[in-house]
């Protein structure tokens, strides 16, 4: 396509403007190849003729639609050239109030002048981890990019940001340097991020100054790298400085200021710490007062020392340190107060009294007269001799400025070099990120030395910008498989050879600085002579002290006065050796012998391009541009090892007005900063490039209806294009993009809004017609009726006359009489039927019901005997049940307690067996003992002849002997009584406890009969109740089988049990089934004999409605008669009905006249009645069909009672019943069959006979109307009954649930019973241990030992943990658990029950020490598992629903009386006796706060990825497409293409999981509502901030793709009911949001709608979606600026909050309100599954 078909009319075009640059004109005319001129239309209204050429290259630029001005990037557009960059970037910064922009890699930054709400915390997270395209432009996205590069392709990033003086690149590079530190996230403890932080403060005060253009100038530039570890956290930084501004030291120009740092140390001289330094005011000092101006609006110098000090303390840089910094910078402002006065020619002196001169010495601890004799005078070493000279007042004096600017360097860079170091932190450095805040091109009035380095590191950066950005686009290229073609792009490479190629400026100033001689003038010579014939040099013909230098921006043209003087950087030698030998050790290491000063860092050493001139005196060291250029080139270096990143800040105007755009300052830095030569180097090429998505989302409208049923979109996307564009060289097809040369998406944009214009139109014609159509069908009938009225009127004016008037009257008269004669005879006539058959049918009616009540009594008759019968056979069967079951449970429970007595027996007789061998061993022992005393005895007589004295000792002996064996029968007989009355006692005892295990026997007994009566009351008041019983039977049944084997001698009597329980539970089962099967067949028998009445009752109304409506009003009264017969007897005899259709035939001769006279009538009306027949036809075969469906359950009940009958024949008494209702069925089955097929004959026969004569009988018409009526009320009548019959159904299930509920009773009575049981069980276990002591003091009666102490008494709801299985149970039940069987298997909260009863049994036993580890260690071991696994939500659910549990459980069994108010009285008697666990309560109640809060946090980490694809990227109406021109920026999203889609469906799916997990673990309701909740809000303040982030989501279209997705999420509230707890409220900001973009923002009505209806929303988020909304087709306007004042000043008392995002990490107030549990804790039961074997349950 050629450019010069876009030159038509009502496009726009750019014309230079002497004001504005460019301004907009619109072609009134068609411009054609030829043509000389350009017909415009400018915006004030006037016309203009343009005079152009045809070629293109000549014609105005077009201007972009208007739907692609305010792109967030540049290269987006259509047209890429100046006017459209211009007009874009001044629509975002005025309209849209947004201040960056991209321009392909580069972010174009205009300064507000203005503090805006864009820089927050929260800012830096919306956009960490994020694509760099997916925002709006920012300078958070620029270091997002660099971040994640540099982890991604492990590579080191830097951020060049340039600009001109006041555009705000300190800012930026602070605000870059602030993003690293927030999102780095270091876990040091040297707070690295804080000091990279705070060394802005310190070198911004010694750094920067007051200027024309900027009040906060940086006057050097400065790298910083950023280091960053392999875990990319930052460990330290290293900054490097270029080209401090040191003249600014001694000279400032008009309404300029100094550095900050002097302006700070003298607001504070007051103070005492700076007493010392006797500092003046600062207007007092030559070198901070020479400006004029030293006050800053709104700056406060004070504060502003307060914070350079504190920034120095946090840097770790000491007191000491400080105080000798400012010792120095007193020492220069004193120094440029020493006063040097002229005396005589080319002398110069000082006075010695001069105080300043004095301070200075003081302070820097240096001798006053070497440095005044040095001031005042140079050295001269020649060769034969060294000479003093003398110097001019002027050189003194630029002497003593050279002291100070050389002092202020030194200390410059040692607070740099301190800065540094406090920055190093111990670690390796794995990557880096290098920020660069470089001064841009800069071109004055007068320019120096510089401005020409200045210029010159600006052409070397745009050099190295230029070779990436075309790298970067060959990238591209072949990544899409598109052909690489060569772009012409400006190259530099002449202009830096111009000044450091040899023979260059700075090498022609070098070497003219070697000769002492040299001057600013013998060095521009040179130039001129060297340079002249270089075409980017020039020499001005009016001036011989300039040069011009054509840079890559512009001309500059340089003064070269001073380049000499700044380039040597001149300081004698003599004044270094005075500071030298100072005492100041601070100042003196400043000037200790050095070499070459060429900047060596990293180790990186620069060749010159040629050797130097080697200097006898050290005064001619290295020049500053030789300094300059080296450091340059280390740069460089390090760049080009770098990816940059590109920040160029623009100043808007210079009056530095917030949000004023002034187009020629900006044009002129756009030029100098590189951001136009990219948009060239882009428009050469293919600079729009779409996705084919992207493409076919927006341009399918233009395709035919073929390409549109192409299913490949990219094929699709390929056809329409080549159609639509024919030149194939203005596209390219590549792997994923399409790729579109200028100029084309500006011409798809114009064929789409004219397809859309055409159907607008296409739209509007047919409404339109539709209405004219309507007005004119509504004025045609109103004049049609206004027609009709004046004919009519007009007509009877006519015809009225008096013979007219008179006849009219008499006909009326005659046709009145003639009326009232027909209807009285008609009356008569249909009078007398009527009274004829209701006194037939009253009759009928009368007999009938007197049959019935006969019928209803005999039928009540014999079903109370029935019943009766029933009622006593059920009652003497449960009653032989209930006696068998009761005694064989007496006869067990009897064998069981003879079989214990039995054992008891026999353990006494065992007892007594020991006893009795005892004494038989007694005995022998005594027997043994005479024996012995035999044998002394006939000792002492053999011995008594020896000696006397031992007979007396024999006799002595024996006498104590006799008197043992005297004492040991004694101690036998008394043993023996004492044996005979403990057994005695013992038995009476035994008796005693017999007695009292009788008693509870009998009481159990009367309790068991008493609980046995009442079932018996109940079996009997709820029949339906006797399959429970038949459950509890066959328990008995595996009872007894069970004791069947421990019981030989009641084998018999189970068996004969078993057999009778079978039977009776046969009867059980029969009985029900044959009376209901009974009372079905009763019923059908009478619905078939009501059927049967009901057919013949509406056969004879029909027979009677037909006659009389046959005959009509004309027939006589004995026709009638003879057609009224009695049919109440002859309903069932066909001869009655053959009878009533001849008289039907009579009746219809008889109207034969008067059916000729409506013959014409009703001959329309024949059709429809035959399809009335055929609908009768279908009518009659549906009733067919029930009946045949009746039939076939009549035949299934049938069978079925057939099969009980053969299974039931122990009831004949049934049996004959049933055969005989069988028999009474057959016959009426019989009777109907035969019946209904005779009236099916005679229905049949009357029809044909009817369908013969219905065109002879005219009102037959009636006669179906009629017949269809009543068929109407069949089928109404055949509803009522299936609506009778849901009833009954509905009753059956009504009976069915009371039956579960008599179950779940009988069960709780079960239940109920069975602890009775318990309770009696535990009593007779005591009693028995009660025997078992007894036992026990009788063992230790005859062991003569101490009986023991009895156990501990215990209770129900309590498990017992022994110490050393605590750890155990805490790995079992916490640790190794997992919660998917425990929520499956088990109650979901069982672990905080068996924790609790835990917690019960330590209390019981008053252990504190053990309830104190138990519990500290349940706390310890929750914890640990909920810490390792944060993100499993199944487990935080599950522990978080235990907690709570436990929580309650604490509360509930505390004793407090507000927690037992619910308690049932077994609750409140297990509560706790011995410690007060509230300080637990609130440990625990902690511990479910934190999980309450992990929990919420995994759910956000796994549903925060996909909440902005999901809510606001996702197109959920389809048909209504957002997509718009996009440019390139999307570098970071190349590895993304096989991620996730997310949609709304999957946020819903994310929260159904949530849900479905927490109501699964037992989660409580109110819990659950909380997390929706704070899910809601997140959902809802991530998807709102990132839409104020994003200004292409900024549109009506989006509006509603926003409301469709909250609708979405109201209807999952609302399936999960949960819309009435006000959820959705939470969604309120976002609603209101997507309200806002959708709503009309043009009008004042507008504007207040907007602000009563946006409550959540505060002014600057309404401001931002306002300015930010984006227009997606030319049908829509943007929002005016006058619009968004009006919303502003109306919203002025509504403000609550300035902060432009919401928090998203927000969390609502968690509450955990108590809740009683009705679970018993003694019912509970430990699964085998928990492995927890070793708690016993008590």
């Amino acid at each position: 396509m050629v450019l010069i078909q876009l030159y038509t009319r009502y496009n726009r075009v750019w014309i230079p403007d002497a004001e504005h640059v460019w301004k907009s004109a619109e072609i009134v005319k068609d411009f054609h190849y030829g043509d000389d001129s350009l017909q415009l239309l400018l915006e004030n209204g006037t016309e203009l003729k343009l005079p152009v050429d045809s070629s293109p290259a000549e014609l105005p630029p077009l201007r972009n639609p208007d739907i692609l001005v305010g792109e967030n990037d540049l290269t987006a557009l259509s047209y890429l050239h100046e006017p459209a960059v211009l007009h874009n970037l001044k629509v975002r910064f005025l309209e849209s109030r947004i201040i960056y922009t991209y321009c392909g890699i580069i972010l174009v930054a205009l300064n507000p002048y203005k503090q805006i709400h864009i820089y927050g915390d929260a800012i830096i997270h919306a956009y960490s981890g994020q694509n760099m395209g997916d925002m709006d432009p920012h300078i958070f996205a620029v270091a997002e990019e660099a971040y994640k590069q540099m982890a991604r392709d492990q590579k080191n990033q830097s951020i060049i940001i340039s600009g001109e003086s006041g555009a705000g690149k300190t800012v930026s590079a602070r605000y870059a340097m602030r993003y690293f530190a927030v999102v780095s996230k270091s876990g040091s403890k040297t707070q690295v991020e804080d000091k990279v932080l705070a060394s802005n403060p310190i070198t911004e005060a010694i750094g920067n100054a007051k200027t024309i253009r900027n009040d906060n100038s940086s006057r050097f530039g400065k790298f910083t790298e950023i280091s960053f570890d392999n875990r990319y956290r930052i460990i330290g930084a290293n900054m490097r400085t270029y080209l401090l501004e040191k003249s600014r030291v001694v000279f400032q120009a008009e309404s300029e200021r100094n550095y900050h740092i002097f302006y700070q140390m003298c607001a504070c001289a007051h103070l005492p710490h700076f007493k010392a330094l006797k500092l003046l005011s600062a207007d007092e000092f030559n070198y901070t007062g020479i400006g004029g101006d030293i006050i800053i609006e709104g700056v406060d110098d004070r504060k502003g020392m307060e914070e350079t000090q504190q920034t120095f303390s946090l840097l770790g840089l000491k007191e000491d340190f400080q105080s000798d910094v400012f010792k120095v910078l007193a020492a220069i402002l004193h120094l440029g107060n020493v006063e040097i006065k002229s005396s005589g020619d080319d002398r110069s002196t000082i006075s010695h009294s001069d105080s300043h001169l004095h301070i200075f010495c003081e302070l820097l601890s240096v001798r006053a007269d070497d440095l005044v004799r040095w001031l005042c005078n140079r050295k001269l070493v020649l060769v034969a001799e060294t000479v003093v000279k003398p110097l001019h007042k002027d050189r003194a004096v630029n002497s003593r400025d050279a002291l100070a600017k050389r002092i202020y360097a030194h200390l410059f860079d040692c607070v740099i070099n301190k800065i540094n170091k406090a920055l190093q932190v111990p670690g390796k450095q794995h990557a880096f990120v290098g920020v660069l805040d470089i001064y841009g091109f800069e071109t004055f009035d007068i320019n120096s030395f510089e401005q020409f380095c200045i210029n010159y590191a600006n052409e070397k950066l745009q050099q190295q910008f230029n070779l990436h950005v075309f790298k970067l686009e060959q990238e591209e290229y072949m990544k899409e498989d598109i052909p690489w073609t060569l772009i012409d792009f400006y190259d530099n490479q002449p202009v830096i050879d111009l000044i450091e190629a040899k023979m260059g400026i700075l090498d022609l100033l070098d070497e003219e600085c070697l000769f002492p001689q040299g001057t600013d003038q013998s060095w521009l010579q040179k130039l001129y002579n060297y340079l002249d014939g270089n075409p980017l040099f020039e020499r001005p013909k009016l001036s011989n002290e300039t040069f011009v230098i054509q840079h890559f921006a512009d001309k500059v043209e340089y003064q070269c006065k001073g380049f000499l003087e700044k380039n040597r950087d001149t300081l004698y030698e003599e004044l270094v050796a005075v500071l030298r030998v100072s005492k100041f050790a601070f100042l003196a290491q400043f000037f200790q012998e050095e070499g070459p000063s060429v900047p060596n860092i990293k180790g990186i050493k620069v060749k010159p391009a040629r050797p130097g001139v080697k200097s006898t005196n050290k005064q001619l060291r290295a020049s500053v541009g030789a300094k300059f250029c080296s450091s340059l080139s280390l740069l460089m270096e390090t760049l080009n090892a770098t990816t940059p990143h590109y920040v160029r800040c623009i100043k808007p105007n210079d009056e530095k007005l917030p949000f004023e755009y002034d187009s020629g300052r900006v044009v002129q830095q756009l030029r100098a900063c590189g951001v136009l030569e990219t948009i060239r180097i882009s428009a050469q090429s293919y600079p729009s490039r779409w996705t084919y998505f992207e493409f076919y989302s927006r341009y399918s409208i233009l395709m035919t209806n073929e390409e549109a049923g192409i299913s490949d979109k990219t094929l699709a996307c390929k056809d329409v294009l080549q159609r639509l564009i024919q030149d194939p060289n203005q596209y390219k097809f590549g792997r994923t993009k399409i790729f579109l040369r200028a100029g084309q998406v500006a011409y798809l944009e114009k064929l789409r809004l004219d397809r859309l214009r055409g159907a607008c139109i296409t739209i509007q014609k047919y409404v339109r017609g539709l209405i004219q159509r309507r007005n004119y069908q509504r004025l045609r009938q109103a004049a049609i009726l206004i027609q009709h009225y004046i004919r009519g009127k007009k007509t009877v004016r006519k015809a009225v006359s008096a013979a007219n008037l008179k006849q009219g009257w008499s006909a009326v008269v005659i046709q009145r009489y003639w009326r009232g004669f027909r209807i009285k005879k008609s009356y008569q006539t249909v009078r007398l039927g009527i009274i004829i058959i209701q006194a037939y049918t009253r009759g009928w009616l009368a007999r009938r019901s007197y049959s019935k009540l006969v019928e209803a009594r005999k039928a009540s008759v014999l079903q109370k005997y029935a019943r009766a019968w029933l009622a006593r056979r059920r009652f003497n069967a449960m009653r032989r049940l209930v006696q068998q079951v009761q005694l064989s449970f007496r006869v067990q429970q009897l064998r069981k307690k003879n079989e214990e007595q039995s054992k008891e027996n026999c353990g006494l007789v065992e007892r007594l067996t020991s006893l009795a061998n005892s004494h038989s061993q007694a005995m022998e022992r005594l027997q043994a003992l005479e024996t012995q005393l035999k044998k002394t005895a006939t000792q002492k007589a053999s011995l008594e002849a020896r000696e006397k004295k031992v007979k007396e000792d024999a006799s002595l002996r024996v006498t104590d002997l006799q008197s043992q064996v005297d004492g040991l029968i004694i101690k036998k007989q008394s043993m023996e009584k004492m044996f005979e009355a403990s057994s005695k006692e013992q038995q009476e005892k035994f008796d005693q406890i017999k007695m009292t295990l009788l008693e509870d026997k009998e009481t159990q007994a009367k309790l068991r009969k008493t609980a046995e009566s009442n079932l018996e009351i109940q079996r009997k008041e709820h029949d339906k109740e006797l399959g429970f019983l038949k459950e509890e039977l066959r328990k008995l049944k595996d009872e007894r089988i069970s004791l069947q084997m421990k019981l030989e001698d009641g084998d018999q009597m189970t068996a004969d049990l078993q057999d009778q329980v079978g039977q009776l539970t046969k009867h059980v089962k029969v009985i029900p089934d044959l009376r209901r099967d009974l009372s079905n067949l009763q019923n059908q028998k009478q619905t078939i004999e009501r059927k049967m009445m009901q057919h013949s009752e509406e056969a004879r109304a029909k027979l009677h409605d037909i006659s009389r409506l046959l005959t009509g009003s004309v027939v006589k009264e004995e026709v009638i008669l003879g057609l009224t017969a009695d049919y109440s007897e002859k309903t069932y005899e066909a001869e009655d009905l053959l009878a009533a259709f001849t008289g039907l035939e009579k009746a219809t001769r008889t109207l034969e006249n008067h059916r000729k006279e409506q013959k014409e009538r009703y001959e329309t009306q024949i059709e429809g009645l035959k399809q009335k027949v055929d609908y009768f036809q279908n009518e009659n075969s549906s009733l067919h069909t029930l009946f045949t469906e009746k039939n076939n359950v009549n035949e299934n009940i049938r069978q079925e009672v057939c099969r009980l009958s053969s299974e039931n024949c122990v009831i004949p008494e049934l049996k004959v019943q049933i055969s005989e209702l069988q028999r009474q069925k057959h016959e009426c089955e019989v009777l109907v069959e035969e019946q209904r097929k005779e009236l099916e004959e005679k229905a049949a026969e009357m029809k044909n006979n009817l369908q013969k004569r219905v065109e002879e009988a005219s009102s037959k018409c009636r006669h179906f109307e009629e017949q269809a009526e009543v068929l109407e009320e069949v089928k109404t009548t055949l509803q009522d009954q299936i609506r009778d019959l849901q009833e009954e159904t509905a009753h059956l299930n009504k009976q069915l649930q009371m039956e579960r509920d008599a179950k779940i009773r009988l069960r709780l009575e079960a239940a109920e019973l069975s602890s009775r049981n318990l309770d009696f069980e535990e009593q007779l276990d005591q009693k028995e241990r009660v025997i078992k002591q007894l036992e026990n003091q009788m063992i230790s009666l005859e062991t003569a030992q101490k009986s023991s102490s009895p156990g501990p008494k215990h209770y129900l709801g309590m498990l017992e943990c022994h110490k050393e299985d605590e750890s155990r149970l805490i790995q079992k039940l916490i640790l190794d658990l997992k919660p998917k069987g425990v929520a499956v298997n088990m109650i979901p909260v069982l672990p905080s029950y068996i924790l609790f009863m835990c917690i019960r049994y330590a209390d019981f036993m008053n252990d504190e020490e053990k309830l104190l580890s138990f519990m500290n260690a349940t706390i310890t071991a929750v914890k640990k598992v909920t810490t390792n696994h944060q993100n499993d939500l199944a487990l935080l659910s599950f522990w978080l629903s235990n907690m709570y549990q436990l929580l309650n459980c604490l509360k509930q069994y505390s004793g407090e009386e507000e927690f037992s108010k619910q308690s049932t009285p077994r609750q409140l008697s297990n509560c706790l006796q011995n410690f007060d666990l509230s300080d637990h309560q609130q440990v625990v109640s902690d511990l479910a706060i934190c999980i309450y809060h992990q929990l919420i946090s995994a759910m956000e980490r796994a549903l925060t990825p996909a909440i902005v694809p999901g809510m606001l990227e996702h197109e959920s109406l389809q048909g209504i497409s957002s997509m718009k021109p996009r440019g390139f920026i999307k570098r970071s999203s190349k590895n993304n293409e096989d991620t996730e889609t997310y949609t709304i469906t999957f946020i819903i799916q994310r929260l159904s999981h949530f849900y479905t997990s927490m109501t699964q673990h037992g989660t409580e309701p109110h819990i659950v509502k909380q997390v929706v909740k704070q899910l809601l809000f997140h959902i809802g303040a991530t998807t709102l901030n990132n839409m104020l982030l994003r200004k292409d989501m900024c549109s009506c279209r989006k509006g509603m793709q926003i409301r469709c997705n909250i609708s979405y999420l109201e209807e999952w509230l609302q399936e999960k009911d949960l819309q009435n707890c006000h959820l959705i409220d939470t969604l309120k900001p976002l609603t209101e949001a997507a309200w806002l973009l959708q709503v009309s923002k043009s009008t004042d009505d507008d504007a207040k709608a907007i602000t009563e209806t946006c409550v959540e929303l505060n002014t600057v988020q309404i401001v931002k979606i306002l300015n930010s909304y984006t227009p997606m087709d030319a049908f829509e306007k943007r929002v005016a600026s006058s619009f968004v004042r009006k919303v502003q000043s109306l919203r002025q008392d509504h403000d609550s909050s300035a902060q432009l995002m919401m928090d998203a990490n927000y969390r609502f107030p968690i509450t955990f309100p108590f809740c009683s549990s009705s679970q018993a804790l003694e019912l509970l039961q430990v699964p085998n599954s928990l492995h927890l074997d070793f708690l016993t349950m008590i």
